[in-house]
């Protein structure tokens, strides 16, 4: 947390308030200036399974999140923001996935998005199973990061950390850092191509949207580094794999925009590539399937085209998070306001 009084109560209360009841609450303070500290600080006087770590020197929020898992100490670790809210039956819905998926490392789920009075704004809908994971991870964060529970035993043993490579597949200078504004999607991206990702269809948490969130005061910077962490995937994924690298840009609907790749209108070429690779590194299934569909759609940036095929698409699948924003805001990109964002394809 970092200044985050005015939420803090009701997100350490649905902590407290878990049917699950065997946990200890880190609260990992990056310096609050507005009584955050103060109020967490209250609550571990009531409750000694709270603790209160003030951290101001952690280098950003990885620095800050590795800090978090450098203390932990239990068989599972959960992520959780100080304006976010549990469901009570969180916790027992994460361990029994933990339970049937025994070589899985990180599952998150479903969310509630509310405003900053609590009120309801929408849903945060995200893929169910390995396959699907693993295939999104490439073009979006399959995991929306304050649902996550980690296994610590997978965590220790796979060196995993916020902000660097984990996997080590790549030469070094095609390797990268991820500080922040993408460290989540960084470290979950590369857990999910190794098939250590899952999530639960159900809702966990209530997330709360509101002007502060890094999504929204730095939304193109975000982007940008997405579209890096996307490429560093995808040719991690082929280097796995033996197999011929691709441009995931194309293909990408970060924070639900579609993204001008060199100005060009068609793709399908590349994706007929792309899904030959997907198959061979995954294996069929019908999961990967289901991702393939929706890329498929969004290869063409022709507004007709994409129109038709993702109504074929909506037809046949409930389409995810960001997957009809991503295709509404290309339809609309013209208008006033509108994000768009341009790069260059990049090549093997």
């Amino acid at each position: 947390m970092k200044n985050g009084v005015d939420f803090l109560a009701e997100s350490l209360d649905s902590v407290r308030a878990q049917t699950f009841q065997d946990w200890r609450l880190l609260v990992l303070d990056h310096g609050s200036t507005d009584g955050s500290r103060e109020m967490a600080e209250d609550y571990q006087r009531r409750d000694p399974r709270i603790e209160v770590h003030t951290l101001p020197e952690a280098n950003g929020l990885s620095g800050l999140l590795n800090c978090g898992l450098d203390l932990a100490d239990a068989e599972f670790i959960v992520r959780h923001d100080a304006d976010d809210v549990c469901f009570p039956d969180r916790f027992a819905v994460q361990l029994a996935a933990f339970a049937a998926q025994p070589g899985i490392v990180a599952i998150g789920g479903q969310a509630d998005v509310i405003d900053a009075a609590g009120a309801a704004i929408g849903v945060m809908s995200m893929p169910i199973g390995t396959a699907r994971v693993a295939a999104a991870s490439l073009f979006r964060n399959p995991i929306a990061h304050p649902t996550a529970m980690l296994r610590l035993a997978g965590v220790r043993e796979m060196g995993v950390r916020y902000g660097i490579d984990v996997l080590k597949v790549l030469p070094e200078h095609q390797r990268i850092e991820v500080p922040n504004l993408a460290e989540d999607y960084f470290l979950f991206g590369q857990l999910a191509i190794v098939g250590k990702c899952a999530n639960v269809p159900q809702k966990l948490i209530r997330y709360r949207w509101h002007g502060n969130n890094v999504s929204a005061t730095r939304f193109m910077d975000q982007m940008e580094v997405s579209l890096q962490v996307s490429r560093f995937l995808a040719r991690s994924f082929c280097a796995l794999h033996g197999l011929p690298y691709f441009d995931p840009a194309p293909f990408c609907n970060h924070g639900g925009i579609l993204m001008d790749v060199d100005g060009r209108s068609n793709f399908d070429a590349e994706f007929a590539a792309m899904a030959a690779t997907l198959r061979q590194g995954l294996g069929q299934s019908a999961e990967l399937e289901r991702e393939l569909v929706y890329r498929k759609a969004i290869a063409t940036r022709g507004e007709a085209r994409l129109l038709w095929r993702f109504n074929r698409f909506r037809h046949a699948h409930t389409p995810e998070t960001g997957e009809w924003n991503a295709v509404r805001s290309w339809l609309i990109r013209r208008f006033p306001g509108k994000r768009n964002m341009r790069v260059a394809a990049q090549p093997a």
